[in-house]
């Protein structure tokens, strides 16, 4: 396999230095409309200057980097700096992490489906990858959404969105960022957890191929997987019953050159989605990757709801953050013991959510 020849020692040396041990990523991608909705729910204005003020009450929180390798920026974010003038990409350097940054432009209707997407960005995205290596990123992110509902996903929904996730790979190791290929099957639904694994067992094996097909450098990549969940809509598996699922269809899928797999939240509590990562490394299971966390989410709403808006409770927020961040890193190494925290447990599902 040829695969990217400029970069490709330094996209095994990325990936690798995110995929460590007991540290995940820390999705702070939320682009400006999704944000929004996260400070109305604490009752703060959505203007530029907040936006700013809340990434950099996340990215100097002191000690973040002992539990997160990694930090997915939007593209607002990237070209912002702290209140002393430090950019943020700084910032995140200067504590050893990984800077990466979201480059798909959202979801389309995909024409002839029911009611399914493509993801677009393509147009530009060799120029915004270069772009954005200039700046200090080092990885990428771009989402691609499924559905489980009569007879979804569609054949060709798989498809398009597999084999964009492979060209959107191809064009990232082509300009030094190590993609995180995400194929997310939603949550939203009454299906049970054996059709969950069945959906994304299908799926990760069509990425897996698109990804062979083109050429990409997979030890230079990082899966972002859903893990598999029952739907929302019937009654939760538990979390031993979730690990055993997950793991199984991983192991059928994922080849052990990916150097790890750092698992979205989807629209589970903080707690719940620490608790499951948790029971897939404490098990017996087969791990030839790193098995951690991407959160976005379920790391920071708790830290929202202490900060509410109020440079008081900066460091409140930032010490419920660090809760949060250590909870995960442990979660990593199956040394979680769970927590008490009502706002950990609150759910965070959102139907059909989008960024």
């Amino acid at each position: 396999m040829e695969g990217p020849k400029n970069y490709r020692d330094e996209l095994i040396a990325t990936a690798k230095g995110i995929a460590s041990s007991g540290k995940g990523i820390l999705a702070a991608d939320e682009s400006t409309n999704t944000i929004a909705s996260r400070f109305k729910n604490i009752n703060v204005e959505n203007t530029e200057e907040n936006r700013r003020a809340y990434r950099e009450l996340l990215f100097k929180t002191e000690g973040l980097e002992n539990h997160i390798s990694g930090v997915i920026l939007f593209d607002e974010t990237i070209n912002q700096s702290a209140a002393d003038g430090t950019s943020f990409v700084d910032v995140l350097r200067n504590k050893g992490i990984y800077i990466g940054i979201k480059v798909d432009k959202g979801v389309k209707p995909l024409r002839g489906t029911d009611g399914e997407t493509y993801t677009q960005g393509f147009d530009d995205l060799d120029v915004r990858c270069k772009k954005y290596y200039a700046q200090g990123a080092r990885f990428a992110k771009w989402r691609a959404v499924l559905k489980i509902s009569g007879d979804c996903p569609s054949a060709v929904s798989i498809e398009e969105n597999t084999r964009g996730l492979a060209r959107y790979a191809a064009i990232c190791q082509d300009n030094g960022l190590v993609p995180i290929v995400e194929p997310e099957v939603l949550m939203d639904g009454n299906h049970s957890i054996e059709v969950s694994a069945r959906i994304t067992q299908r799926v990760l094996a069509a990425t897996y191929k698109a990804l062979h097909d083109a050429n990409i450098l997979l030890e230079g990549t990082l899966l972002k997987p859903n893990m598999v969940l029952a739907g929302l809509g019937g009654e939760a598996a538990p979390a031993a019953e979730v690990a055993r699922a997950t793991m199984t269809v991983l192991a059928r899928t994922v080849p052990p050159a990916v150097p790890g797999i750092t698992f979205l939240s989807g629209g589970q509590s903080e707690e719940e989605a620490s608790k499951n990562l948790n029971a897939m490394n404490a098990g017996s299971y087969i791990r030839p990757w790193n098995v951690s966390f991407s959160y976005g989410r379920a790391l920071q709403h708790s830290c929202l709801k202490a900060w509410q808006g109020k440079p008081e409770n900066v460091e409140a927020a930032r010490a419920v953050l660090m809760k949060r961040a250590e909870a995960n890193g442990q979660a990593a190494q199956g040394k979680y013991a769970g927590s008490s925290d009502a706002a950990a447990s609150e759910s965070l599902f959102v139907s059909n959510y989008v960024y």
